[in-house]
C-alpha cells in the first residue's frame, strides 16, 4: 500500500512538474507576428475569441495553455477594446498590453501659421480618425460660440487613438487656444491699443504670418501697434493674400493691393474682421506685450529677416536696398 501511495505521489509530482514547465514555456512563448502589427480588439471580445483569432492567423499554435493561464490569472480576461500594436514579445505580454488599454497612439500636428482650410484638409486625411466634421457648421460644432473658427485652433501636436473623432481633436485644440489666449490677455500691457482677446488673436495671426523669426515677433508687433495707435493702415500682405483666398497664385500683384476685400489692409483701417491663421503662443504674447519702439515700417531683406524703419524716408531707402535691387 505504501508503495502505491508513493507511486501516486511521484506521478502527481511528475505531472505537476511537467505542467509547471508547460506553463513556464507558455509564459515565454513569443507571438508570431511581424514587427509593429496592428490588431483591433472589438468591443465585447472575450479571451477565447481573441486567442482563437490569433490561432487562425497562426500567431499562436494552440490556445489551451493560455486558457489555463487565464484560469489561474482571471485578470488576463479583462480585454479593453481598441487598436493595439503587437510585437514578437511573449504572447502574455501582448495580452497584458490589451488588459492595460495601451492602445497605439497616432498624432496630428497643427502648424503655426496654418489657415483653417489647411488644418481641415489635413485632418480629413488622417488615418484611424473618425471623420465627423460638419464643414458647413464647423464653428458651431467645435466651439458653440464662435462664428468663425479661423485662428482658434492652437498649433501643437495632438495624440489620439483609433476611432477618436476629428471633431473631438479640434475641440481639444480650440480649448487649448482659449486657455492660452485668456492667460496671455491677463498679462497684457496696461496701455495696450487692443480692446479684446479676440483682437489680440487677430493681431497675433498677422504677426505669425509676417515673420518666421521668433526674435522678430516683438518688433513686428510694435510696428502694427504703433500704426493702430496713429490710425495708419496696417498695409500687410498676408491679410491681402488671405482675402484673395484659394484664387491666390503665389504672386501678389499691384491690383491685389488696390482691390477691396474686408482683409485688404491697404484699403481698410484697423484690423481685419477675423484672424488669418493659427498663431503660436509666442505670437500671442508679442501681440499683447509689444515693446516700446518708434518703428512704423519694415521690409523683407530676402533672407527671412526684416529691416525696420522709423520714418518713410528710411523705409524708402530700405526698400530700394533690399527690394528694388
Amino acid at each position: 500500500m505504501t508503495k502505491v501511495i508513493v507511486s501516486v505521489l511521484l506521478l502527481a509530482l511528475l505531472c505537476c512538474g511537467i505542467g509547471y514547465q508547460q506553463l513556464q514555456s507558455a509564459l515565454k512563448m513569443p507571438l508570431k507576428v511581424e514587427n509593429s502589427t496592428l490588431f483591433k480588439v472589438e468591443r465585447g471580445t472575450g479571451f477565447n475569441q481573441l486567442c482563437q483569432a490569433w490561432q487562425t492567423k497562426q500567431w499562436v499554435d494552440s490556445c489551451f495553455k493560455f486558457q489555463v493561464l487565464a484560469k489561474l490569472d482571471p485578470t488576463l480576461t479583462d480585454l479593453k477594446a481598441g487598436l493595439y500594436e503587437l510585437d514578437t514579445s511573449a504572447v502574455i505580454d501582448n495580452i497584458r498590453r490589451i488588459n492595460q488599454g495601451a492602445q497605439v497612439s497616432f498624432s496630428f500636428t497643427i502648424i503655426e501659421g496654418q489657415p483653417l482650410r489647411d488644418v481641415v484638409a489635413n485632418i480629413q486625411k488622417q488615418a484611424h480618425l473618425s471623420q465627423d466634421l460638419d464643414i458647413e457648421n464647423l464653428a458651431t460644432q467645435i466651439s458653440n460660440t464662435q462664428e468663425n473658427l479661423e485662428g482658434w485652433l492652437f498649433p501643437d501636436t495632438y495624440h489620439y487613438h483609433s476611432e477618436d473623432s476629428a471633431s473631438g481633436l479640434l475641440k481639444r485644440a480650440y480649448n487649448k487656444m482659449q486657455q492660452e489666449l485668456d492667460t496671455a490677455w491677463q498679462t497684457r500691457a496696461p496701455d495696450l491699443v487692443l480692446s479684446s482677446p479676440y483682437e489680440a488673436l487677430i493681431l497675433a495671426s498677422i504677426i505669425e504670418k509676417e515673420t518666421g523669426l521668433a526674435s522678430e515677433r516683438p518688433l513686428i508687433s510694435a510696428v502694427f501697434t504703433n500704426r493702430l495707435k496713429t490710425n495708419m493702415r496696417l498695409q500687410t500682405d498676408p491679410t491681402v493674400i488671405y482675402g484673395i483666398g484659394a484664387d491666390f497664385d503665389g504672386d501678389i500683384k499691384r491690383k491685389d493691393l488696390t482691390t477691396y476685400t474686408p482683409y485688404n489692409t491697404y484699403k481698410i483701417k484697423g484690423l481685419p474682421p477675423t484672424p488669418i491663421a493659427m498663431p503660436s503662443k509666442a505670437a500671442i504674447l508679442a501681440a499683447v506685450n509689444p515693446p516700446e519702439s518708434e518703428y512704423v515700417y519694415f521690409v523683407a531683406k530676402g533672407d527671412g529677416s526684416h529691416q525696420f524703419s522709423k520714418t518713410l524716408q528710411e523705409h524708402n531707402r530700405a526698400v530700394k536696398q533690399y527690394q528694388l535691387n
